[in-house]
This record gives structure tokens, C-alpha cells and sequence, in this order.
């Protein structure tokens, strides 16, 4: 694709692209710049779609005068436009540049425990410092972020730089775009089963959208998070209709989730202060003195990670232990440090821990020394770790180096049992013979004992493939239609026979899950949207496959997943492992049982 920046011709490639949204593609266009281009009309990705290319219309002609009077000298952590990118006769806009960041996170990730186990909590606290500076000299020079999301801030460290800022509402130019979690319900229809922008944003909104984020990147859980399950049924809501009558986690009826943090680990203020938000319609400037004064403690009698002056656990009475039941437990592993893989090998079960500044495999042995990073990446494959990250994946103990492409930042790489599999320079590679051509550097795969799969987006390409685990070649004529929304995250789990690829896509400000069933061949058994029993934020596949089913734990007890002529189906629950499991969590089928893994216990079951 020819675009022109500065009267000068650009040629822009697939193997470019860097990003992907609803309503626009990102490029590099060097080490210091990015291309953004929005989605004309004809774009593939709005096919068949009449109301999607009018959109597209519309804002192609809104951005004509809009880019042409976006204000300048911004705070330096947004990612302003620079240059107009323009058609050959240099009288129609179709993007612009900008800064390009490398090496950064969305927020939505330090929303996700799995991810932010590698991160201190006090770095989280300076990061909402930043971004409150930001958005508060945004609304100084007289501008409203709008549709202010955790995919639209970008994090390095503890500084947030906001992307997007064509969005941004300013002078005659309204913001009209949302994302249904962040919107404020004031904006909204009162009477919808769903919170859909029909008012004009404030600055109110942005400080409304920032205290949603905090208590996520706080808590683990949003304001409407949880189960409401009220006792009079007619008092019943549809999910996303919570939001717009305040049923909040708060609430008495909702079951606050396992996996998230404790309210009481957070101060009386500033808990008092979400309440307030979200329960009884406070609106304002966010009160900066909430967040320089939090200080998170780790409670030396039990490790309880907290912000209060005395620990809430330790407080609290000792809780009454589950009743017997049908499932047997066994603690196999609990730390003080971390869990950061476990996987099984020929039926026995292998780890990975950090305790104190140490990488330990299962057997005691250090594999290596150092500080926690969310930059790293690891797999075990029989006794040899190998550590991934930007640029090459290493195997210790034997020091061996592998050259890897990333996506997205994440290092391309994958083990079973006898292979290890990477991507480089284009090329599908397994144990350094090439399996097969893939599109540099947007390619995202994964392998499991028969075969593998992966798939890439870019600009206006989107592709599939399937790969046999063993032997050279890709079948390349899968076909997932993915859409055109901006993808959260990807995961894929593998049986001897099947292949569970789930995708989180945003669309329209909503959050979806998707779920593809692949079989070796490359044929897609099932595909479904999925329910709240598949999401996860992480990219990393909680779910255990087993033959043509998927075992899955959630905060009710594990559950087994069956596909049924073309759909998903909850084939059967298994409540009695209610206390022992929460969502998210890690399960291996072994033959002596069912081991559940977490952040910092791993327990055998047997039922």
C-alpha cells in the first residue's frame, strides 16, 4: 500500500503492521515512528458489513478537519499526531504519524494477576500517579479523552502514555465511540439492557473511566464484577445491565470473585471512595491525596500483601475448614514465592518457583538467580527450562540460544514433550529444521503433542494454519473469521485429537470470548461464543483438554466442556471441588488425578 507523509511515497507492508483496532491499522514506519491508517469502506475487514463501512465513511470525512485542528503542545505522555498521511493528490487524509512506543504493555495486562505476580504493587500506585497527571493537564488545555479504556493506555514502568488521541474530544469535535466497560452510566440510557453513549462526554467521564481502571489494577475485579444472584427474581439483570443500576461487587447479593483481591486489603478511604462512585453517583476530579498516600505492606506473620496500618487477614478469625467430602486433597507444593509454569511429563508433574531472588525446578535444583520480570516468558520440557524473551529463548541448564521473532512483544516459542518449535526471520522452525513460511513478525502460534496451530493479522491480511508436530509442512487453508474488533488476548489449549484456540476480541466497546475447536486436519469442529467460564486476560491457557473434552476450574467448581454437534456444552459439574478451585487457575489431568495450579500452591485432587 502507497500512502504519501510530507509529499514524500511510503510503500507500506504486511510485515509492518504493529497493530490492529476496529477502526484503524498501525505500521512501523521506523525505529521512532508509527503509521496509523484508518479502515476505508473496501476494507476486508468490514466485508459484507453495510453499517460498518458507513462508519468508516464517516469518519474518514470527520478526521478530513479534525487531524487539521488537533491541538497542540499536549502533555508529553500522550501519543499526539504528527504528520497527515495523505493519498497521491495530496487532498484526502487517511492517518497519520506519531511516536512509536517499544516494549510497552496496555493496562489491561496489570489488570490480570497471572501477569502482575512479576510486578510490585507500589510500581502500580506510581503509574496511576502518572496517568493522573496526564489526564489532568489534558482537561487544563481544555481537552476530554472520551473513550478512556485500559487497551488505549500503553505502560512502560510506571509511566502511562495514552494512544488514540484521535478520539479525544475537543473544540467543535465530540467524541461519539465507547467501551461499554469504562462508559459512565450517567451518559447512558437508564432504561437499556446494556450502557450505550447517548450524552456527550465530560471531564467528569475521564476521572469516572480512571477510577474504574484503578480499582481493576487494584483489585482484580471491575465494579460490576462478580455474580449478582438475587433472592427475589424479579430483581434480576442481564450482566452488562448492572452498570446502569449500580448493582456493584459491593452488593450483598453479588459473589465477589475468588481470584480477586480482598476489599479490606485497600484503606477505608479509598474503598469508601469507590463506593461512592460507583454506588451513589459522586463525580470529580479523582482525589490525588488517595493515591500518594497508599502504601502496600507484605504482612510478615502471614504474606499477606495489604495497604492498611494493621494486616486485615491477620485480624480476621480462623476460618472453618471445608466439610469432608468425595474429593481427596494433597498439597504438593506451597511458597512464599511464585508458581511460574507447571506442566506434566508423561504423567509427571514438573515446576518452576521463584523464592527469594531464586528459579527452582521441581527437584530443588536453581536454575538460575535474579529478579521477577513480566518480560519473561518459560516452558519446561523435560529437565531443561527455557527462558524467552525479546529477541531469543535460552535453555538452561545447557546455555543453549535460539533467535525468536515476537508478536505483540511476546516472544514466538513453544515445547512438547519432543520438539522445541520457534519463529524466525518468516520461518516455522522445529529443532532448527523449517516446518514452514509464516508472515514475519505477526505471527502468533502454539503446539501441542500431535500437532500445532497459529494464525496472523495484519493491515488487511488474516490467515490460519495447522502443522503437523512431527513432520514438515503447513496447511494454511484454516479459516478463522475473526472481525474487526481489537484483539485482548489468545490462548490455545491441545489434546491428541483437538486443538482449543480461545480469542478475547473487543467490537463495539464490548468484551467477547470466542472459541475455535480445530481438528489436525485443520477443521474447525466447533466454533462458539463463549461464556464466562473461558475468560481470561492473560494470553496463558488455564484450561485442561482431554481427548475431546476441556476441564475447566471456575470460582463454582471445575467443570467439563463437550463439543456437541458444532457447539460447546457444559456436559457436567463437579460442585464438590468448589472449595479447592477458583477461576483461572491451572489444571493437569495426571493419571494418579486432577492437579490444580495457582500463584503459589499446587494440590492434587482426586475425586
Amino acid at each position: 500500500m502507497d500512502v504519501y507523509i510530507n509529499q514524500k511515497r511510503v510503500r507500506l507492508r504486511p510485515q509492518q503492521a504493529i497493530g490492529k483496532g476496529g477502526e484503524a491499522d498501525v505500521y512501523r514506519l521506523n525505529r521512532t515512528t508509527a503509521v496509523k491508517l484508518f479502515k476505508p469502506p473496501s476494507h476486508p475487514d468490514f466485508e459484507g458489513m453495510a453499517e460498518a463501512q458507513q462508519g468508516a465513511r464517516e469518519r474518514l470525512a470527520l478526521h478530513q478537519q479534525k487531524l487539521r485542528q488537533f491541538p497542540q503542545s499536549l502533555p508529553e505522555r500522550v501519543i499526539s499526531p504528527q504528520a497527515l498521511v495523505m493519498n497521491q493528490n495530496g487532498q484526502r487524509i487517511l492517518g497519520y504519524t506519531m511516536p512509536l512506543l517499544t516494549h510497552a504493555e496496555v493496562l489491561l495486562r496489570y489488570c490480570d494477576l497471572r501477569f502482575r505476580q512479576t510486578i510490585d504493587t507500589q510500581a502500580v500506585v506510581d503509574l496511576f500517579l502518572d496517568l493522573h497527571e496526564t489526564v489532568a493537564k489534558l482537561h487544563f488545555a481544555d481537552v476530554v479523552i472520551g473513550d478512556f479504556n485500559d487497551l488505549n493506555i500503553l505502560v512502560q514502568g510506571t509511566q502511562a502514555f495514552v494512544i488514540d488521541a484521535d478520539s479525544f474530544q475537543f473544540g467543535s469535535f465530540p467524541c461519539s465511540v465507547f467501551t461499554a466497560r469504562f462508559v459512565d452510566p450517567l451518559l447512558c440510557d437508564p432504561q437499556g439492557t446494556q450502557p450505550i453513549l447517548c450524552r456527550p462526554y465530560s471531564w467528569e467521564s475521564d476521572w469516572y473511566a480512571f477510577t474504574v481502571m484503578l480499582m481493576q489494577a487494584l483489585l482484580f475485579v471491575d465494579p460490576y464484577g462478580g455474580v449478582y444472584k438475587p433472592s427475589d427474581p424479579a430483581q434480576r439483570l442481564p450482566q452488562a445491565a448492572r452498570p446502569l443500576h449500580r448493582v456493584t461487587v459491593f452488593h450483598p447479593q453479588v459473589r465477589y470473585p475468588k481470584p480477586a483481591l480482598p476489599c479490606d486489603r485497600l484503606p477505608e478511604p479509598l474503598l469508601n471512595h469507590f463506593r461512592q462512585v460507583f454506588e451513589q453517583d459522586w463525580r470529580g476530579e479523582f482525589p490525588r491525596s488517595l493515591l500518594e498516600n497508599l502504601r502496600w505492606h507484605i504482612c510478615p506473620s502471614c504474606g499477606a500483601e495489604h495497604a492498611r496500618s494493621t494486616c486485615p487477614s491477620c485480624a480476621k478469625s480462623i476460618g472453618i475448614a471445608p466439610p469432608p467430602g468425595s474429593v481427596q486433597v494433597t498439597t504438593v507444593l506451597q511458597t512464599d514465592g511464585v508458581i511460574l509454569a507447571a506442566t506434566l511429563t508423561s504423567g509427571q508433574l514438573q515446576w518452576l518457583v521463584w523464592e527469594e531472588g531464586q528459579f527452582k525446578r521441581e527437584d530443588g535444583t536453581v536454575v538460575l538467580t535474579g529478579d521477577l520480570s513480566p518480560m519473561f516468558d518459560w516452558h519446561l520440557q523435560g529437565q531443561t527450562t527455557w527462558i524467552a524473551q525479546q529477541g531469543q529463548a535460552v535453555g538452561l541448564p545447557t546455555t543453549e540460544r535460539i533467535a525468536v521473532d515476537s508478536y505483540q512483544g511476546r516472544p514466538q516459542f513453544a515445547v512438547n514433550n519432543r520438539h522445541r518449535y520457534w519463529l524466525h526471520q518468516g520461518q516455522l522452525l522445529r529443532d532448527h529444521a523449517v516446518v514452514g513460511e509464516v508472515l514475519a513478525g505477526q505471527t502468533q502460534f502454539w503446539v501441542g503433542p500431535r500437532f500445532g496451530l497459529g494464525f496472523y493479522r495484519a493491515g488487511q491480511l488474516n490467515g490460519a494454519f495447522v502443522f503437523d508436530a512431527d513432520r514438515s509442512g503447513i496447511n494454511d487453508r484454516l479459516s478463522l473469521s475473526m472481525g474487526t474488533g481489537t484483539m485482548v488476548a489468545a490462548h490455545c489449549t491441545f489434546s491428541q485429537s483437538l486443538g482449543w484456540l480461545f480469542v478475547t476480541l473487543q467490537e463495539q466497546g464490548m468484551l467477547q470470548q470466542r472459541c475455535w475447536v480445530i481438528a489436525p486436519t485443520g477443521q474447525v469442529v466447533a466454533l462458539a461464543e463463549v461464556g464466562e467460564w473461558a475468560t481470561t486476560a492473560s494470553g496463558l491457557c488455564p484450561h485442561w483438554a482431554v481427548e475431546e473434552a476441556l476441564l475447566v476450574a471456575t470460582d463454582e467448581g471445575i467443570i467439563r466442556v463437550q463439543v456437541e454437534q458444532g457447539r460447546l456444552i457444559v456436559q457436567r459439574r463437579f460442585p464438590e471441588t468448589e472449595p479447592f478451585v477458583q477461576s483461572g487457575c491451572q489444571l493437569l489431568a495426571a493419571p494418579q488425578g486432577l492437579y490444580t495450579v495457582g500463584s503459589q500452591t499446587i494440590q492434587l485432587l482426586q475425586l
